[in-house]
């Protein structure tokens, strides 16, 4: 597992979370779509993503997704939401920390 500069954060009120990062904090848009806003901040890249709020989530990656779930649920972890067409999946491990598992690029 390797760790990305990428912090998430769900919401289902992607714009005035995007004017409130972009004009309260100052961070700066860099991708924009129905589903998803990057915004760089400067140490990490901060998304909004469309959906149930989770709380903050950290990004790893992993060369499988599906074999690092399994690995995971069998180490007590659960699964908080996934999308297979990306392939992802959110995990809350034992002591709360939420992070998304994406499929490393080569």
């Amino acid at each position: 597992m390797k760790s990305t500069r990428d912090v998430l954060l769900q919401t289902e009120k992607m714009e005035a979370a995007a004017q409130f990062y972009e004009h309260i904090l100052g961070f700066k848009v860099f991708e924009r779509s129905d589903q998803l806003i990057g915004l760089e901040t400067g140490s990490f890249r901060f998304f909004l993503d469309k959906g149930k709020p989770l709380g903050p989530v950290f990004e790893f990656t992993v060369p499988n997704v599906e074999a690092a779930k399994r690995k995971l649920v069998e180490a007590g972890c659960a699964v908080e939401a996934e999308d297979p067409k990306v392939p992802r999946c959110y995990i809350r491990d034992p002591f709360g920390l939420i992070f998304n598992l994406a499929q490393q690029s080569h």
